[in-house]
């Protein structure tokens, strides 16, 4: 028999070496390199990616911006046009505007709107230039005819008598400066005119819901959320009727010139003047000499007279004859010249403050101003022929037929309906071209029309494309 070192050395010598394969060292690499650069690639994707959506959101804003741009220079050019319709009033109208379209105007490759409150339908949108003389000026309404305003409460109506009186006594149930110092923070009483509508907040007895009813977004219109309840802002009564509060009655600019609208230049005619040339050369012209020395006789013996419809009333003209002269004459210093109303243009609720006025008066004079052409509303005189002489003698210290301050509600929108901007702007015709006295951005009150404006636009269509019949 072998011995144990032969077999051990025959398995030595058959025994076959291990041989390592120097490629599947190679493979261990690459697979390595292609796992990092597998990385690298969903590295750089998600970068692209990435960056890629930060560029569509800088495009996005960009095209924001650009059309948030659109539609401020809109409402510019908006003003502008505005501007031009009052500085350009017809003789037979009686706001600017009133015989353009005023809503979804084409401008500058957009729309422009110009809103307007219609106070005998809070359903239906409205629009127009306002009227700022057919509202109550806080100015210079007394007490009692503010109290008359829907929704005043008495603390509130003698608050802003004080607030703008430069008095240091305060009236019943208002307030100055040492009601006002014990607030946090605490502040001084004006003892001056109101400079804006809003500013009534500062007063004592003011809130949001007492200035602007349930009109939060100043539309004029009964929109949903202000007919729900407490289920959204601002809360309710849910009885389908808008409760405006005073805002849409009330003004702070509205001021009368004491030049002749008849004559382009020259004062008017002041019948309470000693120096009675200029009443004696217009009185000339529509009565005979007999009727003249008559009618002077009795202007001489009745000075000083409230208003020209006092003067009316006590000077024995006949209704025609006055017509003839009403748009030139004045009571001078004492007229009224700050906060007349313009009985043309007021609503029933601005009327309805109006001393001496029952409800009956009122329907009487909204009556008569929609039946007749406006030529025919022109001069003051209208007044007279609708109410008595003593009524129309009281209302009189308190009315004109005139107005030189208006508002725009500038509602604009950019082509693609990406953007909108809203502005309201009061402007002052008594200078040519007429002045830019307040420009309030209301655009923070959010978008004030149907929403399917702005979604037709976004779709490349005109505002009202699928909402017609």
């Amino acid at each position: 028999m072998q011995g144990t070192s032969y077999w051990k050395d025959i398995i030595r010598r058959n025994r076959s070496p291990v041989k390592r394969c120097p490629m599947k060292t190679n493979d261990r690499k690459k697979g390595m390199v292609f796992i990092v650069a597998l990385w690298i690639v969903l590295v750089l994707a998600g970068l692209i990616i990435v960056l890629a959506r930060g560029a569509r959101v800088e495009l996005l804003i960009s095209a924001n911006r650009l059309a948030s741009l659109q539609a401020e220079w809109i409402a510019k050019g908006a003003l502008a046009f505005a501007i031009y319709q009052i500085d350009n009033m017809e003789e037979d109208e009686i706001v600017p505007g009133e015989f353009y379209d005023c809503e979804a105007v084409p401008m500058a490759g957009g729309y422009v709107w110009f809103l307007l409150p219609d106070y005998d339908d809070d359903l239906n949108y409205n629009f127009g230039i306002g009227d700022e003389s057919g509202k109550l000026n806080l100015n210079t309404a007394p007490v009692e005819m503010l109290l008359m305003l829907p929704g005043m409460t008495d603390e509130l109506a003698a608050s802003i008598v004080d607030w703008r009186s430069s008095e240091e006594e305060s009236t019943a149930g208002g307030a100055k400066s040492e009601y006002y110092l014990l607030l946090s923070p605490g502040y001084q009483c004006k003892s001056g005119p109101l400079e804006t509508v809003e500013e009534v907040l500062l007063v004592k007895g003011a809130s949001m819901e007492v200035l602007f009813g349930e009109d939060t977004n100043r539309n004029g219109v009964l929109d949903e959320n202000e007919n729900d309840g407490a289920k959204s802002l601002p809360e309710d009564n849910i009885d389908g009727v808008l409760n405006r509060g005073i805002y849409d009655f009330v003004t702070v600019y509205s001021n009368q010139t004491n030049v002749s609208r008849v004559q382009e230049q020259g004062t008017l005619v002041n019948v309470n003047s000693s120096n009675t040339t200029g009443l004696t050369e217009l009185l000339r012209d529509v009565l005979d000499a007999n009727r003249l020395s008559t009618v002077m006789g009795m202007v001489r013996r009745g000075r000083p007279f409230e208003n020209i419809l006092d003067f009316y009333a006590r000077t024995g003209l006949s209704l025609a004859e006055f017509e003839k002269i009403a748009p030139q004459l004045t009571v001078g210093n004492r007229g009224r010249k700050e906060g007349l109303v313009n009985v043309n243009t007021a609503p029933r609720e601005v009327l309805t403050c109006l001393p001496g006025l029952e409800e009956s008066d009122v329907y009487a004079l909204i009556d008569y101003r929609s039946m007749v052409e406006h030529t025919a509303l022109k001069s003051i005189a209208w007044v007279a022929e609708v109410l008595p002489p003593e009524k129309a003698a009281e209302v009189g210290n308190w009315i004109t037929t005139y107005s030189y301050q208006f508002s725009a509600d500038i509602l604009a929108v950019s082509g693609d309906g990406r953007a909108f901007k809203r502005f309201r702007a009061i402007i002052d015709r008594r200078s040519s071209p007429p002045q830019v006295v307040s420009w309030q951005d209301l655009t923070g009150l959010g978008w004030p029309l149907a929403p399917e404006i702005l979604n037709n636009m976004r779709k490349g269509m005109t505002p009202y494309q699928t909402l017609m019949p």
